[in-house]
C-alpha cells in the first residue's frame, strides 16, 4: 500500500471481528515502526502485547473499576483543564458524530456508559498494545514516541488489520501496570485495540472530518 493512501485510509475502529491476530502479524508491525525516528535515536518507547486470557483479566478489572466510579489517574496531562476554541468545539462534535451514529440520545446515561465502557475492553480486539516510556524522559521523548505509534497503525493497515489508539486505557495504569508487572517509574502513554474491522457494524461507519491544508499551514515566499 501506499503511503499517501494509507494515510488518508487510516482510522480509528470500534468494532472488531472475532479472529485472531497472530504474533507474527505483531511483531511484523513492531518491526517496521522501530524505524521511526526519535531525538538523538533514543527510541524511548517500549510494548507490551496483551491478548487471550490476560486480556479478559485485565479488561475486567479496568471495567469494573470504570463501573464503580473509579476515574483513574494519568501518568500525564492529555487534554487541556480549560478547553478553548477551535479545540472545544471539534472535541464536541467528534462525540456528537459518534452518538448521533449509533442513535445514543443524551438523556441515556446506560447506552453512553456501555459505550465508554467499550474503551476498557479494547473495543472486544483479540489484541491490546500499551506504550511505555520510562518516566525520566522529557516531552521531546513524547513526539517521538507519537511517531512511533503511528507507524504502528500504518504498519498494521498494510497488513489488513485495523486499530483504534486509546488514550482512555491510560487512565487506568494503576491497575495495568502492577497486573502486567510494569514498573512504577514507566509512563502508561495510551493503548491501541488491534483487529480485523467489523464492516458492518454501524460504529464504523462515520469518520471524523478534518481541516484543510490551508487552515493550518501558511508559506512565507
Amino acid at each position: 500500500m501506499q503511503v499517501l493512501k494509507a494515510l488518508e485510509q487510516r482510522k480509528s475502529i470500534r468494532a472488531f471481528l472475532d479472529k485472531p491476530v497472530s504474533e507474527e502479524q505483531i511483531n511484523t508491525m513492531l518491526d517496521a515502526a522501530r524505524y521511526a525516528p526519535s531525538g538523538v535515536n533514543t527510541q524511548p518507547w517500549s510494548v507490551v502485547v496483551v491478548s487471550g486470557e490476560s486480556k479478559k483479566n485485565l479488561q475486567s478489572k479496568i471495567e469494573a473499576a470504570f463501573r464503580s466510579g473509579d476515574k483513574g489517574e494519568r501518568d500525564y496531562q492529555y487534554y487541556p483543564t480549560e478547553w478553548a476554541e477551535p479545540y472545544k468545539s471539534r472535541r464536541k462534535a467528534c462525540g456528537l458524530l459518534m452518538y448521533s451514529t449509533l442513535d445514543i440520545k443524551r438523556e441515556d446515561k446506560k447506552r453512553q456508559m456501555d459505550q465508554w465502557a467499550a474503551n476498557y475492553r479494547a473495543f472486544d480486539a483479540p489484541v491490546m498494545l500499551l506504550f511505555f516510556m520510562d518516566s525520566g524522559m522529557q516531552s521531546g521523548s513524547f513526539m517521538d514516541c507519537g511517531m512511533f505509534i503511528q507507524s504502528v497503525m500504518l504498519g498494521a493497515l498494510d497488513l489488513g488489520l485495523s486499530t483504534c489508539p486509546q488514550a482512555a486505557l491510560a487512565d487506568y495504569q494503576h491497575i495495568i501496570k502492577p497486573e502486567l508487572d510494569v514498573g512504577h517509574d514507566k509512563i502508561l502513554l495510551c493503548g491501541m485495540a488491534v483487529g480485523y474491522e467489523d464492516t458492518k457494524a454501524l460504529v464504523n461507519s462515520y469518520r471524523t472530518p478534518r481541516e484543510e491544508v490551508n487552515s493550518f499551514t501558511e508559506y512565507f515566499r
